[in-house]
C-alpha cells in the first residue's frame, strides 16, 4: 500500500542527497528511521575514551552538590 507524505522543499533535498541510485525513498527512509533505534545504556558502560575522568567526575560531583543546594521544602 502506498501512503502519500508532504516534505518541505528543504526536507525532500536532504532525502534525496541521502539517496543512493536504485533506491526508494521508501528505503531511504526507512534506512535513517533503523539508524535512530533505542539502545540500553548499559550498552556503553566502560566505554569511556577520554585521559580526562577525573576531571569529568569532579564537574558532576560539584553539579550533584550545587543540585541539592536547589531543594525547595514543600
Amino acid at each position: 500500500m502506498t501512503k502519500v507524505v508532504s516534505l518541505s522543499n528543504k526536507a525532500y533535498k536532504m532525502l534525496k542527497e541521502r539517496k543512493e541510485e536504485g533506491e526508494s525513498f521508501s528505503e531511504v527512509i526507512m534506512k535513517l528511521i533503523e539508524g535512530k533505534k533505542r539502545v540500553s545504556l548499559t550498552t556503553f558502560a566502560g566505554k569511556w575514551s577520554g585521559d580526562d575522568i577525573d576531571k569529568v567526575f569532579d564537574m558532576i560531583k560539584k553539579e550533584r552538590m550545587l543540585s541539592a543546594t536547589r531543594e525547595i521544602a514543600v
